[in-house]
């Protein structure tokens, strides 16, 4: 039993790093046109941040009138890839 507690706390620790694996990046120093696509996937949303991650993709950040948090991801080549 206390090899279990063991490895547990280890699963925990290693799941937990601090890190993001990205740095967040203002709206206006990204690729040109990917505002502009974001807020045509997304009209009714006010996007406020990114984070550019270390493999080059994007994730376009805001939320919607109701508070609700959206976004939306574009690969490094700027082609949209996900919108939640």
């Amino acid at each position: 039993m206390r090899h279990f507690w063991w490895c547990a706390l280890l699963a925990f620790i290693t799941g937990c790093g601090g890190e993001s694996g990205g740095e967040m990046v203002p709206l206006d120093k990204l690729p040109e046109g990917m505002v502009q696509t974001a807020k045509e996937k997304l009209p009714d949303v006010q996007f406020e941040s990114t984070l550019k991650r270390r493999d080059g993709t994007f994730e376009v950040r805001g939320k919607d009138k109701q508070g609700k948090a959206r976004d939306v991801e574009f690969a490094a080549t700027g082609e949209v890839t996900d919108v939640e």
